[in-house]
């Protein structure tokens, strides 16, 4: 005979389960969406059309939040700290990914473990600009003319150790020219003085090329793409031009927290999947001078093999150019 006790025990479990609640599905909260960067830039553009296309998708509030400083790396610190639950995201690129890594000493987080790559969103090739009159009609002349006069020839980028400036030290060594790097404080702050004449070359993103080029306060030689681009496609690529294989670019995607749960990287990746494909989406990507990204790109798997291998890049033109941690 069953005791009386164990009997009542056991009734008390059952009721006990009946009335514990099932797991919520994620999400079940509002989704937090970090900019490392001020608003206005590319970074930011992105996640301002990012959030209401992953607001319908996943049924919850996406609030954008820009948290800029140290090249990016006080956003990303912010999300690699967050609670591993797929509720802070960071809106990366290669800033706080691929080049802070390299050129900051005690940097506060591991760019590699710190962040689960859900989907890259876009890519802006990075391009050589000269003076629209400019006698250069090639990259081979501009070499040549570089040669003739070493360090006579300033190419302003974004910065030291900034993405173009790695860019451009990478150019420099595959392509054997003598060039003298001018930093300024952000591409658009290299601008004026190169529409001034102050400047004779810009290594920088497409985005910010494109306008200057087709106001005629400018002209792009190169783009430093796989490809010859949709939006100028009578401008060739550095490897057409004598510059094999080199490519160069800035990124913008979608990263979570490390070690966020797998339901939120699925549903987070199913959603980038299906904006990335989206008409206006990639109208929008286009006008801004940059590609949406397709493929493997907009996978977790494919978008952390490429931050990967930028990082690999951002750590070899830093050794060209003798640039050190601090």
């Amino acid at each position: 005979m069953i005791r009386r006790r164990t009997l009542l025990g056991a009734v008390a479990a059952g009721a006990a389960l009946r009335v514990v609640p099932a797991l919520a599905a994620w999400p079940d909260r509002p989704i937090r969406v970090i900019v490392p960067f001020a608003a206005g830039g590319n970074a930011d553009t992105i996640a301002r059309l990012l959030q209401p296309r992953l607001q319908e998708r996943l049924g919850q509030p996406v609030v954008v939040e820009n948290r800029p400083g140290a090249g990016g790396s006080v956003g990303a610190t912010a999300v690699a700290r967050a609670q591993p639950d797929g509720y802070t995201l960071l809106i990366g690129s290669n800033g706080p990914l691929s080049v802070n890594p390299v050129v900051q000493a005690r940097l506060p987080y591991d760019a590699a473990k710190d962040f689960a790559p859900v989907a890259m969103a876009m890519q802006v090739p990075h391009c050589l600009v000269v003076q629209p009159n400019a006698p250069y009609r090639s990259v081979a002349e501009l070499v040549a003319a570089s040669r003739a006069r070493p360090d006579a020839l300033g190419v302003g980028t974004a910065g030291v150790a900034s993405a173009t400036h790695l860019s451009l030290e990478a150019f420099i060594a595959a392509s054997g020219a003598k060039l003298l790097h001018v930093p300024y404080r952000g591409g658009g702050a290299a601008v004026p003085d190169f529409i001034a004449g102050n400047i004779p070359l810009l290594f920088t993103e497409f985005s910010t090329a494109l306008p200057l080029h087709r106001a005629n306060q400018g002209r792009i030689l190169a783009v430093a793409a796989a490809a010859r681009l949709a939006a100028l496609p009578e401008v060739p690529t550095m490897d057409e031009q004598g510059v094999r294989g080199f490519t160069a670019g800035s990124y913008v995607g979608l990263l979570a927290t490390g070690g966020a749960p797998a339901e939120a990287m699925d549903k987070l990746g199913a959603a980038m999947a299906a904006i990335v494909q989206e008409p206006d989406f990639q109208a929008r990507m286009t006008g801004m001078g940059g590609e949406t990204a397709s493929g493997a790109l907009a996978t977790p798997a494919g978008f952390a093999a490429y931050i990967a291998q930028d990082l690999a890049r951002s750590r070899e033109a830093a050794q060209v150019a003798g640039i050190k941690p601090e």
